[in-house]
């Protein structure tokens, strides 16, 4: 199967996303931005780092300093970090077509000459190896080497390296090198307040707010168990689910057992003080 070429276009964010600014994450950004200075989002899964690139991205096109600045969204590449990700997936390779030898460009690389945001979710998943191409673009030289073409591509203006990684899945295995890390400022996501969380889960879920704010009190009461029984918490995004799930007409309960009761742990007795917890708040 012929693969299809990427282009910068495809990755333009078309409509305004949905974000609750929880501090200051806005304006850090939008100065990084400016400055030339990569940023690192650190943050457990399912707090909004992805939702916040996106929302950024638009923001930096249409609203930036309070008015209008160009026409549309800054381009948005997002990578999704794995251990077979390869540098060539990154800066691209040559194929052929029909008789010739065709250069095709990698993500990072059409970011790099077309300008936008290159986003590398779950950093620490890459191999180090992969990671390593990275540097020359995240410090002042702002230069993407491809050494299977023999040459070095300067950063648009417009380009913006984002990384991102849970500090909760991190081992001595998966771990962002020193050397990578000191050459991005770090923007630190968590859970909201119940307050906020509940705005947000009323607003993704469309359920009324006195469920909205009953299932943000089931998120941060089972956040409570981490640590002592679960590994990882109730995400927002998981709570959204289930008010999902309420708004189809399924119970309450039912709702949270499936959307964070079996999926949370396998362990049993996890299991029932999480439900424990569900069956409280919904009795």
């Amino acid at each position: 199967m012929e693969s299809k070429e990427l282009k910068i276009e495809d990755h333009i964010i078309r409509e305004k996303p949905y974000y609750l600014p929880i501090n200051d994450e806005v304006d850090i950004f939008i100065a990084a931005f400016n400055a030339k200075i990569p940023v690192i989002l650190k943050g457990p899964t399912g707090t909004g780092k992805t939702r916040f690139v996106e929302y950024m991205s638009y923001i930096l096109g249409h609203e930036r300093d309070g008015h209008t600045t160009q026409k549309e969204s800054i381009p948005i590449i997002t990578v999704a970090c794995h251990e077979d990700l390869t540098t060539t997936d990154l800066v691209g390779k040559f194929l052929l077509k029909g008789d010739e030898t065709i250069w095709v460009d990698g993500p990072l690389t059409i970011a790099v000459k077309k300008g936008g945001i290159c986003y590398l979710d779950e950093i620490v998943e890459a191999r180090k190896d992969t990671t390593v191409i990275i540097h020359p673009l995240s410090d002042h030289r702002r230069i993407l080497p491809i050494d299977k073409k023999g040459t070095i591509v300067e950063a648009n203006s417009q380009f913006f390296m984002v990384i991102s990684y849970n500090p909760g899945y991190q081992s001595v295995i998966k771990e962002l090198k020193q050397s990578t890390r000191q050459r991005f400022i770090s923007i630190d996501f968590d859970y909201p307040s119940r307050e906020l969380e509940a705005e947000i889960i009323r607003h993704e879920s469309q359920v009324d707010e006195n469920t909205a704010m009953a299932l943000a009190k089931v998120g941060e009461k089972i956040r409570h168990l981490k640590g002592h029984t679960l590994n990882e918490g109730a995400s927002t995004r998981v709570l959204v689910y289930a008010g999902k799930l309420i708004g189809q007409g399924i119970s309450p309960r039912r709702a949270c057992d499936v959307s964070m009761t079996s999926l949370l742990t396998d362990e049993r007795e996890v299991q029932k003080a999480i439900s424990e917890v569900i069956y409280a708040i919904f009795p």
